[in-house]
């Protein structure tokens, strides 16, 4: 496209429909948590329905502006864009880092609280090298990693741990249960078994998490983030076997890589993925075909090392779509850049809404219905932005040990014990599925199969 061709101006919100933006949308998201959610916030916006708001306010946006890029007026000198296109999501997400970056000015302040110099929030010759370091660590290209059998090995025994400790409890089971032994698994796969019960370096990872969500706005704990960072140098230094801290330290490495903020960044992203598999426990609870046809694929946990699970993966994946863990993506233009409607300014932020791609009904028949099989014949989403990860080349690059950890977690689960919602779930089968589902709020009873 040639600025020649270009006619016209993108369209511009008006002052209200800026602040019904804010308010829907913007002020929600950041509410719940960008870093680490508060747990109150997530019940109330899960009551009131906020999250079906945030995507009934960019229809009604898309139905009288249409394909927009739609500019946002807010407050000071930062120029906010709204993608409301999946064409344009293709492309934002394709064309990353460079005309649009990733390391979007509002995403660098909030993770400069523990790890500035992460790739997702670095540019240039210094974000290619952490992301090749990234994808070599993580096995990004591979459905199964490398150390996949030992993974394996760590969720299937700290499941164990779990189910017998949920006998001795009444077989009940609530988040802080799961996410303890969530914990113990994802310290045990990237730092190694000695990590397994350094609950201090999982706390002051979350109270860093907490000051990042204030942004710019909050001064900063730099003495936490620097005894975080010597703690990881420890367990990287020691280079465990079978864990990936044992990859890092086979990984060659430069004065611009900066290992342990690459890896603070992957105990980070697993906490939300905590997250989508309790959830999808829920799904699978409220969905008894679901579930039935999920726990013959897990009882190929007896049968080989490390099964691909591609039916509990899309179950995952299904999870992550209805109720993403990253519901704003963001990226910041670099330069000037040409749509159909006009130019758009460099040191644009834009601002993509997965919920509003997942869960419009306009376009997706199953946007409200729980449909794994969605993901196990992509051909018939097409194009559209299905984007749990990300997209282009700022896709996760753990997202398929993401995947390997979250669904081994949930065959073990279920190979072992039925799991029933208690009290039972508005997640019926027969209704659409909620906007949102507060994870902080299940409760499972656990029956013998």
């Amino acid at each position: 496209m040639t600025r020649d061709s270009v006619q016209g101006a993108l369209p511009q919100a008006s002052v209200a429909e800026s602040l019904a933006v804010l308010t829907d949308v913007l002020i929600p998201n950041v509410a719940k948590g960008v870093l680490i959610r508060r747990p109150r916030i997530v019940g109330m916006a899960e009551r009131l329905g906020l999250d079906r708001r945030a995507v009934q306010r960019l229809q009604q946006l898309n139905e009288k502006y249409g394909r927009g890029p739609l500019m946002l007026q807010v407050p000071g000198e930062k120029t906010m864009a709204l993608v409301l296109d999946p064409d344009h999501v293709n492309r934002v997400l394709d064309q990353s880092p460079a005309p649009f970056a990733t390391a979007e000015q509002a995403k660098r302040s909030a993770l400069a609280h523990f790890e500035p110099d992460m790739a997702l929030v670095s540019h240039g010759r210094e974000r290619a090298e952490r992301r090749r370091f990234n994808e070599a660590v993580l096995h990004s290209e591979c459905p199964v990693h490398g150390l996949g059998e030992r993974f394996v090995t760590v969720a299937r025994e700290e499941v164990d741990e779990l189910l017998h400790a949920t006998r001795q409890q009444g077989d009940t089971l609530d988040w802080a249960a799961f996410f303890e032994t969530w914990s113990r698994v994802v310290r045990r796969v990237v730092l190694g078994d000695t990590a397994r019960d350094d609950h201090a370096l999982t706390e002051a990872l979350g109270k860093l998490r907490a000051a990042g969500n204030w942004g710019f706005m909050h001064p900063g704990r730099d003495r936490l983030r620097d005894a975080l960072h010597e703690r990881l140098r420890r367990y990287l230094k020691r280079a465990e076997p079978g864990s990936l801290a044992a990859e890092v330290a086979r990984v060659p490495i430069s004065e611009t890589t900066q290992p342990g903020h690459q890896v603070t960044q992957w105990l980070f992203a697993f906490d939300p993925a905590g997250m989508a598999t309790f959830r999808t426990l829920a799904l699978l609870a409220a969905h008894p075909e679901a579930a039935r046809r999920a726990r013959r694929e897990a009882a190929s946990l007896e049968r080989q090392t490390t099964p691909e699970l591609p039916y509990l993966r899309a179950c995952v994946l299904e999870s992550l779509r209805l109720w993403p863990t990253t519901p704003m993506l963001l990226r910041q233009s670099t330069e000037t850049t040409l749509w159909e409607n006009g130019a758009m300014p460099a040191d644009t932020s834009l601002l993509i809404l997965a919920p509003y791609f997942h869960r419009d009904e306009r376009h997706l028949a199953s946007a409200n219905r729980f449909d794994p099989d969605l993901w196990l014949k992509p051909e018939a989403a097409g194009a559209w932005p299905l984007i749990p990860f990300s997209g282009g080349s700022g896709i996760c690059p753990g997202r398929r040990l993401v995947l390997l950890v979250t669904s081994t977690v949930l065959a073990s689960c279920l190979s072992r014990r039925e799991f029933r919602l208690d009290p039972p779930s508005r997640l019926l089968s027969s209704k659409p599925m909620p906007p949102l589902l507060d994870n902080y709020a299940l409760r499972f009873r656990l029956d013998p199969h």
